[in-house]
């Protein structure tokens, strides 16, 4: 099963982006800011990496995606927000999503990097 790790400071948004992907299968935990989020990464591996660009505290969804990667090789990354941020950042394997978005934006990203249930 394909695990994701979703991270959205937003508790509706990040709800219903739960949900969402888990009625499709896939295996979800969550993150409310980058903090947890690195917790996460350094306790358990994921296929790929859900993240909002902007978040509470210290750690952004930028520091979130290369600690990621560091410490898991081919992490697929798809990147959201609702501020326009730079799409310019973006690696190999990586998605970007504006705010709002709906599930078919997101499956099709998924479909897009070949993440798959």
């Amino acid at each position: 099963m394909t695990r994701i790790l979703l991270v959205e400071d937003e508790v509706l948004v990040r709800e219903l982006a739960f949900e969402d992907l888990s009625d499709e299968g896939f295996e979800v935990r969550t993150a409310g800011n980058g903090e947890d989020a690195l917790a996460l990464l350094r306790e358990a591996r994921f296929d790929l990496l859900f993240t909002d660009i902007r978040l509470p505290g210290k750690v952004d969804g930028w520091q979130i995606a290369a600690e990621g990667k560091r410490l898991i090789p081919g992490l697929k990354v798809i990147y959201a927000t609702g501020l326009g941020d730079d799409e310019n950042q973006l690696g190999i394997g990586d998605g970007y999503l504006p705010k709002p978005y709906s599930k078919d934006m997101v499956l099709r990203q998924l479909g897009d990097l070949g993440v798959h249930a």
